[in-house]
C-alpha cells in the first residue's frame, strides 16, 4: 500500500522555507499599512455565479479552471479563483459605500485554479492584493501601480519591468473590438485552436494567449490606446503624467489585456525581464464596471495582486538574504536522569516568563543532547544534573562560544533576559 503525497499542484511550505514567506508576508502588510490599506480576509469558497459573472463566461479560469462542487443544499459554489470578486462582493453586502471613498483594502490568501502545474504557477497558491473602491480619479491607479513597485523594491527585488496599457471603456471599446475583429479574420488559420474558438465570443482575449504563433500574430494587431474615447484618452495621459512624477517608469504594451474580463482602462503587469509575460510577477488594473455586474451601483475600482510563490521564488533567484522567521529556541534544557523532573518544573517556569524554552526529551545521553541543542539552533543550553541540584545552581553554555558557567537557579531567567535573544550556532 502507497504513501500518500500532496495532490498535483499543491505545495508543503516546509519550516527551512518559512522565512522566505515570512518576510513577505511582513512586508507586505507593512507596505499596505503605510499607503493606508485596511486588512480585509473573505471565505476561501463563494457561490460559483460570482465568478462566472465577474471574470467572464469565456476566459479560460471560468472555462476550464474552477473548483467547483455542489455544498449539501444543492448549491452550486467554487474555490476562490481570485481575489478582486470576492472584495467587490463583501463592498457590497456589508454597505462599504456608505464609508469614506475611496475604501482601501488589502488580503493575504490561498486562490485555487485547476491549471498546468509549473514553477511558480500552483493549483493552490497564495495571493497578496490590494483594491481602492469608489473613485475614479487616475491618481489611484498610479498609486497602486506605486505601491506594487515599492513592496517589490522593498522585498529587495530588482531588475522588475512594469507593462501598461489602456483596454478603454465601454463607450470606446466597441469600435476597437471590430478593428481586432478585422484583423484577425484574415488571420485565423495561423491562430491556435483555443484562439479560433474565441473569435467571435471575445476577440480580446486572442491577445492574451501564450502560444508563440498567436503572440506573433498579435504583434501586429491594432492598439487598444488608439481607439480610446477623450474620457479615456484623458484618463490615461494623467496616469501617465502621475507615474512620471513620482518616476515610475513604464513601458507600454499593446497586446496586454490580463486574463479576466472585468478590466477596463487601465491594465498593467510587473515582470522580471529574464522570463516575460509567462512569469508575470503581479498584475492588476481598473474594473470600474464590476460592481454592477454583481447586482451593485455604479462604484469605480482598481487594484492589483501578487502571487507569494513567484514572489518566493524570484528572491531565491536574485539571491536575496532575508531574515530567520526565528532564531530556533533560546534556551535548550539538557538534563541527566536523576534532573528530569527539575528539568520539567525549570521548563515550565521559563516559558511561562515568556523564555523560548525547549527541553530535551527519551534517552539521550548528554553529549548527544547537547549535539540537539546545537542542531535546534538554540543559543544556551542549561545543564541540570545532580552536582546542580545539591548546588541550587544550573549550568548555562553559550553554544556559540561553547563557554560554560554556573548561575543561581533563581536567577537563570534575569541572566538569559540580560544576555540578549543571541544566536548561537543556529544563527
Amino acid at each position: 500500500m502507497g504513501t500518500f503525497k500532496a495532490p498535483r499542484g499543491t505545495a508543503d511550505i516546509l519550516p527551512a522555507e518559512q522565512p522566505y514567506w515570512d518576510f513577505v508576508r511582513r512586508q507586505g502588510e507593512a507596505i499596505c499599512r503605510r499607503y493606508g490599506y485596511r486588512r480585509i480576509d473573505t471565505p476561501v469558497f463563494e457561490e460559483a455565479g460570482l465568478f462566472v459573472r465577474s471574470i467572464g463566461q469565456d476566459t479560460d479560469i471560468v472555462e476550464k479552471e474552477m473548483y467547483l462542487f455542489q455544498d449539501r443544499g444543492g448549491k452550486e459554489m467554487a474555490l476562490k479563483p481570485e481575489g478582486t470578486a470576492s472584495v467587490c462582493r463583501a463592498y457590497l453586502e456589508h454597505g462599504m459605500a456608505s464609508l469614506p471613498q475611496p475604501v482601501r483594502l488589502y488580503y493575504l490568501t490561498p486562490l485555487f485554479r485547476y491549471e498546468r502545474p509549473q514553477a511558480g504557477r500552483l493549483r493552490q497558491h497564495h495571493q497578496l492584493g490590494f483594491e481602492a473602491l469608489g473613485e475614479m480619479d487616475p491618481a489611484l491607479d498610479a498609486e497602486i501601480i506605486d505601491l506594487a513597485w515599492q513592496f517589490y523594491f522593498s522585498l529587495g527585488l530588482r531588475g522588475l519591468a512594469i507593462k501598461l496599457n489602456s483596454l478603454g471603456c465601454r463607450q470606446c471599446r466597441p469600435a476597437y473590438r471590430q478593428a481586432l475583429v478585422a484583423y484577425f479574420a484574415a488571420r485565423l488559420e495561423s491562430l491556435c485552436a483555443d484562439c479560433r474558438s474565441r473569435f467571435s465570443r471575445n476577440p480580446l482575449r486572442l491577445l492574451d494567449c501564450k502560444n508563440p504563433a498567436c503572440q506573433t500574430v498579435g504583434d501586429g494587431a491594432p492598439r487598444s490606446t488608439d481607439h480610446l474615447c477623450p474620457e479615456c484618452g484623458q484618463h490615461f495621459e494623467s496616469l501617465l503624467r502621475y507615474l512620471a512624477l513620482w518616476e515610475r517608469p513604464c513601458q507600454l504594451d499593446h497586446r496586454l489585456v490580463r486574463g479576466l474580463d472585468y478590466y477596463t482602462r487601465t491594465v498593467f503587469e510587473v515582470q522580471p525581464p529574464e522570463e516575460g509575460g509567462q512569469s508575470t510577477i503581479g498584475g492588476g488594473g481598473r474594473y470600474d464596471d464590476l460592481m454592477v455586474e454583481l447586482g451593485g451601483r455604479p462604484t469605480p475600482g482598481v487594484g492589483f495582486a501578487t502571487g507569494l510563490e513567484r514572489i518566493v521564488r524570484n528572491l531565491q533567484r536574485q539571491g536575496v538574504s532575508v531574515p530567520s522567521a526565528s532564531p530556533g529556541p533560546r534556551v535548550y534544557i539538557c538534563y541527566l536522569d536523576e534532573a528530569r523532573e527539575e528539568a520539567m518544573r525549570l521548563l515550565g517556569e521559563l516559558r511561562r516568563q515568556g523564555v523560548e524554552a525547549v527541553a530535551a526529551v527519551g534517552s539521550r545521553s548528554l553529549k548527544a543532547q547537547l549535539r540537539h541543542a546545537d542542531a535546534q539552533g538554540a543559543s544556551h543550553a542549561i545543564i541540570v544534573g545532580g552536582e546542580e541540584l545539591q548546588s541550587g545552581t544550573l549550568t548555562v553554555r553559550d553554544m556559540g562560544s561553547g563557554q560554560q558557567r554556573p548561575v543561581p537557579r533563581g536567577q537563570v531567567e534575569a541572566w538569559l533576559r540580560g544576555q540578549g535573544r543571541g544566536t548561537g550556532n543556529g544563527g
